[in-house]
Parts: structure tokens; C-alpha cells; sequence
């Protein structure tokens, strides 16, 4: 018998449990409408029938994954899936470790920063610090961010092994409208992965240069990329220069890095940039 197509309330998998597939189509759905939902707006989305959804939403909330609105009754999830992600991942270590760094960095610099991870296709942006000044621009936290389009996108596929980076692409084209450019983009991968860093203007905000230096742990493992949406005030009245900053998030970036094991004398297999073979500022042009 010919199998049926997937519809929006359903998943592929040779196991069934209705209940928890039901609570994991609630979480993706609400996870991609940040607005919101009220329960039958849920109900609608999935083809479901309001009784079949609304036990486990009650469920999810009392578990505390979920939170009602008392103005408008939409649910939202709650941070207790980043809590968990940290606890269970080497996020949590990653994060406990960059932290305090990347509040020195932003201090000094009176930039903002934001430390990003590969899912899957995407980009996931597990912390930031803010510009402590008094103006500035920040991504938020649980964020996700286009690999093929982005600086820290463009920096994790260029330095992790070869056949991730392409199966990362294939994965992300499935998600784009338009196409990603593929010659172009490989050929800017390599040119990223000799200099071993990448910065580039903003593709969304315009006076914005984001640079991106990689964290790197035990052997060379890439682990993640720091970077610094560098906005440069019309009047010249930001901390440091732009070069300055590159600097500064180079240093940071090293610091992480030894303090998750990596070596600057470790020979990279994977080929891949490592922050102690990185240029110097006057090296940067």
C-alpha cells in the first residue's frame, strides 16, 4: 500500500507514541511563532481537534516547557528547554566557560557579542553579552541564524570537515526560498578557511561589520564562533576602532579556547583555522 504523505501534524518515524509526538509537533509549531498561540489556533496549524492537543498543552505547562498569557491565553515555551539544552549538552560548559570573557570583551570594546553553535541547517546564537554603553545592537539569545548567509554562518561552515559543511548546505537549502549560490559560497568558504576568521559587512544592518573569530577545544575541535556585530558611531565616538576590535576578539577567543583545551602548538588535522595561527592586526586588511 502506498504510504501517505506527511501533513503538518505529522512526523516520519517507524515508532509510534501519539502522545509525545503530539507534545513534540506543539513545541515546533510554537517554536516558530514566538507570538504565540492560543490553544485552538495550535489545533487549527495541526490538523488536530482541539480535545487532542489541549491535555498536553496542560501538561507542557505545568511541567513548566509552556506559559499562558493571562491577558490573551496564547502560549509560549519558556526558557526551561535552553535550561535543559545547557544541562545535557556541552553547551552548558561552553557557555560557563566564554562568558565571563565575553563580558571583558564588550566592556572593552563597548561592542556587543553573541557565541554561536551549529543545529542542524542553522546557526543557534546560546549567549551574548550586551554593549554595556549606551547605545548598540544585539542578537537575542535561542536565535537561530542562516549558515549560508551569515558571518558566524559562513565561519562554522568553512572551518568544520568537509563533508559536515556540505551535508549542513543541503540541509539548510531545503530551508531557504531562494537558492544558496553554491560555487560562490564554496569559493568564499575557502578564502574564509586559509584566513582562518571572517568579517564582513552586515547583509541586514546597514554601519554594522560583523566579525567572527572561531572557539575551539581539545585537538582543534571547532566548538563554536564569537562574534562582534561592530557598530561604528557616525561621530567616531565608539571605545576602540574597528581594527582594534579585531584584536581584542582575536585575544578572547584564544583565551576560551585554552581554557577548553585547546593548544596553540596542536597540529589542526581537519585543516581548519585555529586562533594562534591567526593574523595579527597588522596582518588584518
Amino acid at each position: 500500500m502506498a504510504r501517505q504523505p506527511e501533513t503538518a501534524g505529522q512526523r516520519k518515524g517507524s515508532y509510534k507514541a501519539p502522545a509525545l509526538d503530539k507534545a513534540f509537533l506543539i513545541i515546533e509549531l510554537l517554536a516558530n511563532n514566538p507570538q504565540g498561540l492560543l490553544a485552538s489556533e495550535m489545533a487549527t496549524a495541526l490538523g488536530r481537534s482541539l480535545g487532542e492537543l489541549f491535555r498536553i498543552v496542560v501538561v507542557l505547562e505545568e511541567a513548566g516547557y509552556l506559559q499562558k498569557s493571562r491577558v490573551t491565553d496564547r502560549y509560549t515555551v519558556t526558557y526551561k528547554f535552553l535550561d535543559v539544552a545547557y544541562r545535557a549538552t556541552p553547551a552548558r560548559k561552553l557557555v560557563v566557560t566564554a562568558q565571563p570573557e565575553m563580558q571583558a570583551l564588550a566592556a572593552e570594546i563597548g561592542q556587543s557579542c553573541h557565541l554561536v553553535v551549529v543545529q542542524s541547517a542553522e546557526g543557534l546564537i546560546i549567549a551574548r553579552e550586551e554593549n554595556p554603553g549606551i547605545r548598540g545592537f544585539s542578537l537575542r539569545v535561542g536565535a537561530s541564524i542562516d549558515l549560508a548567509r551569515s558571518c558566524s554562518g559562513n565561519l562554522l561552515l568553512a572551518l568544520m570537515p568537509r563533508e559536515q559543511c556540505e551535508l549542513a548546505l543541503v540541509r539548510a537549502a531545503a530551508l531557504r526560498k531562494e537558492p544558496i549560490g553554491h560555487t560562490a559560497l564554496m569559493a568564499r568558504l575557502e578564502e574564509i578557511r586559509t584566513r582562518g576568521y571572517n568579517m564582513r559587512p552586515s547583509p541586514v544592518i546597514r554601519g554594522v561589520t560583523d566579525i567572527s573569530f572561531p572557539v575551539l577545544g581539545f585537538g582543534s575541535e571547532l566548538l563554536a564562533v564569537l562574534t562582534v556585530p561592530f557598530l561604528e558611531a557616525l561621530d567616531g565616538s565608539q571605545l576602540v576602532s574597528l581594527e582594534e576590535a579585531i584584536v581584542a576578539l582575536r585575544r578572547t577567543t584564544e583565551t576560551i579556547s585554552a581554557a577548553l583545551g585547546w593548544r596553540a602548538d596542536a597540529t589542526d588535522d581537519a585543516g581548519s583555522g585555529a586562533p594562534g595561527s591567526l593574523p595579527g592586526a597588522t596582518d588584518l586588511s
